[in-house]
């Protein structure tokens, strides 16, 4: 055989198609060509699986050949790019589609489809990719980014972002799942990029634009379970899965059981091939609590090694989100760690939440919204570290007291976290405007590094529900599984609430989740305060790179505090947050806020200038002592003081 780019999956060869697949439950592995009947792969999405393999017909069959331990493989003359194929198992009559599939034009109940990636034409030679220090991320979902939906509409908006301060594109998953919409968490075509957004080429077009922009771009991609309607793994081999551990989506994959090598080279190959093939500067790695590996090695290590190989120089970034806060993730592997760059932070989630809103029900309850935890934020990450935490009757997190800020990704909103408010809701409708201004600002100038959900940075007027098209009989489950796990809070539990709850089966339910972006003009108080927020971040040398231990801070009030950035110089800054009505501290017996010697203080930016729809501030310092205005955050720097000797100073 030719010399393949990776061990299974379709690659163009001279004079054909290698294929590749692992089968060992399999006596006999034919590779069968397809041809479109006519009805139009472009309507498939509205198709069922029995209507999808109705609409191509069978052409010719070619035997691979067994190469031993449950691989086959072979090369099959006259086959190019474009060209559609399946597998037959034995002598079933079900063609399956390749579990490597690069693309799934049809879907994922139909045939598969062979791709050249080198036929794409990129333009990013340059590009030296993205690393963990300096970045602002933005979650993006295809699907609803625009009106149309697309790789081509997201990639004219590339611009706009760059433009606003973002540095990281974080894409929802887009690996190939079933129906006309969906989140993506249920992919089963785990190479094959949704035909609902386009091309593989329009996603590497994306990219290509997107390092143009000089923004990076990392995938969401989920390696904890498969979905429930499309996934034809078993069909290849039991052994995919594991009844070893428990799963919250189904089975655990089987990463550390029998016959789990080719089910390790499988997923790793995935990773690296993202990078590869796409260009992608890193991943984001769901639910990784859900990864259950005993192996010397954890599949997640040899993840993130594969990713920093396939960059062939090129920096990465590989984000993971885990909920019971495992830092081991972000330590490098000589400290027993597993080498990946960054942690999610629900816990600033959390506590923000609960202090914008006062809700603090279900999985806030064990928050407060104090003044304390946003300082412990701050200076640490994780607000729990190894406490008892109430809400799971169980100790949550482990130390994460010498990580730097960077290892920390912290939100105000993220796609969970704004469905789970039961109607979609965005945060700056929960809570009151200068509420809302301050937290923001407390998020894109804290040393962790903010994420933006896609949106946000307008006060985006739509929604954003969970959604998902299923068959009718999945649907009906998924309907209730939803409605259940909202459950957990009791508002939403309620009975006139719970019948509010979108389905997430209608299509409306989508069609309302997309983003209207003429609303950066229509809302530009909002758009402007994102805007110079991350200018500040990146153009005031102080909050664009805090020192490692170099951020203080101290309560101030019931709902007050500030936070101290020490620079080598004694430039420092300050950013004062009072969450609650205007505060008066006379005296001010607390030394971080002092001036540099031979300074004063003077406002660098505030949250209530009159461009956001402020009411002005005036100076917080003053002979009579300090006053904080209530609902706002203000930044300060220090200005030369007139030298005026005090009495009996030496």
């Amino acid at each position: 055989m030719p010399q393949r780019r990776f061990p299974l999956g379709a690659e163009t060869s001279a004079g054909g198609v290698s294929f590749r697949v692992w089968a060992p439950r399999r006596q006999r592995v034919d590779v069968v060509e397809y041809r479109d009947s006519g009805s139009g792969i472009r309507d498939s999405g509205e198709m069922t699986a029995a209507e999808v393999k109705a609409a191509f017909r069978e052409v010719a069959a070619h035997p691979l050949r067994a190469e031993g331990e449950g691989w086959f493989g072979g090369v099959v003359p006259g086959l190019g790019a474009g060209a559609l194929y399946g597998f037959r198992l034995d002598d079933e009559p079900t063609l399956y589609p390749d579990p490597a599939s690069r693309a799934q034009p049809a879907g994922p109940h139909g045939p598969s489809q062979v791709v050249e990636p080198g036929a794409f034409r990129w333009s990013d030679d340059g590009w030296r990719g993205v690393g963990r220090e300096g970045q602002v991320v933005y979650e993006l979902h295809v699907g609803t980014f625009t009106p149309e939906g697309t790789w081509a509409a997201a990639a004219r908006e590339l611009p706009a972002l760059a433009g606003l301060g973002v540095s990281v594109v974080e894409l929802m998953p887009v690996a190939e799942f079933p129906g006309r919409f969906g989140w993506g968490y249920d992919g089963v075509s785990l190479f094959a990029p949704t035909h609902l957004y386009g091309t593989p080429d329009e996603m590497r077009r994306f990219v290509d634009r997107a390092h143009a922009a000089g923004v990076g771009v990392i995938l969401d991609v989920v390696y904890n379970h498969l979905g429930p309607d499309g996934n034809y793994l078993t069909a290849f081999s039991d052994d995919y899965f594991s009844d070893r551990y428990p799963n919250e989506w189904g089975d655990a994959l089987n990463f550390d059981g029998p016959n789990s090598g080719p089910v390790r080279e499988f997923f790793v190959g995935n990773a690296r091939y993202w990078i590869e093939e796409f260009h992608l500067d890193g991943l984001r790695l769901d639910a990784t609590q859900q990864i259950f590996d005993a192996s010397p090695t954890h599949i997640l290590t040899e993840i993130g090694e594969a990713v920093r190989r396939a960059a062939r120089g090129r920096q990465t970034y590989i984000v993971s989100e885990n909920e019971p806060q495992h830092t081991r993730l972000v330590k490098p592997r000589e400290e027993g760690g597993y080498g990946l760059d960054a942690l999610w932070n629900d816990d600033f989630h959390h506590s923000a939440l609960v202090a914008l809103t006062g809700r603090a029900e279900a999985y806030y309850s064990d928050y407060r919204g104090a003044p304390q935890e946003f300082v412990s934020a701050a200076k640490y990450g994780y607000l729990y570290q190894g406490q008892h935490y109430l809400w799971q009757q169980q100790r949550r997190g482990t130390p994460a007291l010498g990580l730097p800020p960077a290892a920390f990704v912290h939100y105000l909103q993220n796609h969970d976290q704004v469905a789970n408010s039961g109607y979609g809701r965005r945060l700056h409708e929960l809570t009151s405007p200068g509420r809302y201004r301050a937290m923001t600002a407390l998020l894109l100038l804290s040393p962790a590094t903010p994420m933006l959900f896609q949106g946000q940075e307008f006060a985006a007027s739509s929604p954003f529900f969970y959604f998902a098209d299923h068959e009718p009989e999945l649907a009906a489950k998924v309907r209730a599984g939803r409605a259940e796990f909202l459950s957990q809070f009791p508002s939403i539990a309620a009975p006139e609430t719970r019948a509010q709850l979108a389905d997430p089966g209608d299509p409306a339910t989508f069609r309302v989740s997309k983003l209207d972006l003429g609303e950066r003009e229509t809302h530009a108080r909002a758009y402007a305060l994102h805007r110079d927020l991350l200018r500040l971040r990146r153009e005031d040398a102080v909050f664009r790179a805090p020192r490692a231990g170099g951020v203080d801070g101290a309560v101030l009030g019931p709902e007050a505090f500030v936070l101290r950035f020490f620079a080598a110089d004694g430039d420092d800054r300050l950013l004062v947050v009072n969450l609650g009505r205007d505060l008066r501290l006379a005296p001010a017996p607390e030394p971080l806020l002092a001036p540099p010697a031979g300074c004063r203080w003077e406002t660098l930016w505030s949250s209530e200038h009159p461009r956001y729809g402020g009411g002005g501030t005036v100076a917080l310092e003053s002979e009579s002592g300090w006053q904080l205005p209530g609902h706002a955050a203000v930044a300060l720097r220090p200005a030369p003081e007139p030298r005026t000797p005090s009495p009996g100073e030496p």
